[in-house]
């Protein structure tokens, strides 16, 4: 396959699509008192549920030390528990507070989700499967990225 000016044109399209998504994920933290990485990685507890703090290091690629801050910074603004796990004491479970993760970043989010959906709502099928087929190859490619670089 051949390297077109059009491919790389859209390489940094792509580039600078990531670059505008992490300034508005940090914008949105900043202004609900998180750090934009911060507030993303409490999507993994909103999507995933309830782990342990290995569980949550594995998923974010953080050391455990950083996760036991992050959570120490989610629990002190109420937006997760720490739970002993039932079967064995020794283990802690974060706990995510869904309702009070909702009511604090949904006033944030809710028209971008709307454009986001209003926009998706413009492309045909055949587009849709084309975007589909993008973002499921990109983070295949972003997921091997991320193996190889913790190996």
């Amino acid at each position: 396959m051949e390297i077109t000016e059009d491919v790389i044109k859209l390489r940094k399209l792509s580039q600078q699509f990531a670059y505008t998504s992490i300034q508005m994920h940090e914008s949105i933290g900043r202004k609900i008192g998180l750090s934009g990485t911060d507030h993303k990685y409490l999507g993994f507890l909103l999507q995933k549920g309830s782990m342990t703090a290995g569980e949550l290091s594995i998923i974010t690629g953080l050391t455990t030390g950083a996760v036991t801050g992050l959570i120490d910074r989610f629990e002190a603004k109420k937006l997760v528990s720490r739970q002993a796990d039932k079967n064995d004491r020794r283990k802690i479970i974060i706990v995510p507070d869904n309702a009070r993760i909702a009511q604090l970043i949904i006033p944030y989010y809710q028209d971008f989700q709307d454009n986001t959906d209003h926009l998706f709502a413009s492309f045909s099928n055949e587009e849709l499967k084309t975007l589909e087929k993008y973002f499921r190859n990109a983070m295949e490619i972003m997921n091997a990225k991320i193996e190889k670089t913790n190996q």
